[in-house]
């Protein structure tokens, strides 16, 4: 029996109309779809691709055990999730090895911290991949905001709120231009930086960019309590004049 395939399929940032066509045609022939979840929310990679599923797809959800991601650290954390990973590619393998294409849907790209990298890590060698690319959240966020992220020989950098206060005053004063995600509970640690190396004022937040519920917000009216995982704040180029 030949093996089915497995797709990494980027769905975008949550506007439908930004999948590529090439991801709608590949969920629409695979036998299984697949898509991570929190525990009691509904995947918001599956409501993107909602159009394009049917009654004759197999879907497989993949339910994170643990709801907050953790700066590294606990081996408590590592063990849950690498276990989770684990039994993810395990269910995936039996339908792989049955004949059945599997399609992982994912947020943005599938390899801009994308969980899909984890099942890639542990099935790749094992059966014929393919990763379909997304339009990043980055891009999402910076379109809305309407401030272009660099011009000529900026170099732009992509950093995790869940970094330590001290790395991300690094990272930023090193920054010609800075993406950071991961917000969340790490919104207050990110504002206090940027307001260190005054950079409040070029900065821009926006949460849940290109779906129903995007919101723009100046830095110093955002409830730090409030923060969803689906925020970013972005500090255009000095020179893109950004209102």
């Amino acid at each position: 029996m030949t093996a089915g395939r497995l797709y990494g399929i980027g769905v975008g940032p949550g506007d439908p109309e930004l999948m590529t066509l090439k991801a709608a045609r590949l969920i629409g022939s695979s036998a299984v779809v697949a898509y991570f979840a929190k525990h009691g929310n509904h995947s918001i990679a599956r409501g993107i691709a909602a159009e394009h599923l049917t009654a004759a797809h197999v879907e497989l959800p993949l339910t994170y055990p643990l709801t907050v991601e953790q700066p590294v650290g606990p081996l408590g954390y590592e063990d849950q999730i690498q276990h989770f990973y684990d039994d993810c590619a395990d269910s995936l393998a039996e339908h792989l090895a049955a004949g059945r294409d599997v399609a992982v849907l994912c947020e943005g790209d599938p390899f801009f911290y994308g969980s899909f990298m984890y099942l890639f890590g542990r099935l790749s060698r094992r059966f014929e991949t393919e990763v379909v690319p997304g339009v990043a959240s980055v891009m999402a966020c910076s379109a809305a905001l309407g401030a272009p992220l660099t011009y000529r020989n900026d170099v732009l950098s992509i950093i995790p709120g869940t970094l330590s206060e001290a790395e991300l005053l690094t990272r930023l004063a090193a920054a010609d231009a800075a993406a950071v995600m991961k917000l969340g509970r790490n919104f207050a640690k990110v504002r206090a930086a940027l307001v260190t190396l005054g950079l409040a004022d070029r900065a821009r937040y926006i949460e849940r960019a290109s779906m129903a519920r995007q919101r723009i917000l100046p830095l110093d009216e955002v409830d730090a309590d409030a923060v969803p995982y689906f925020a970013m704040v972005v500090v255009p180029s000095r020179r893109s004049g950004a209102p």
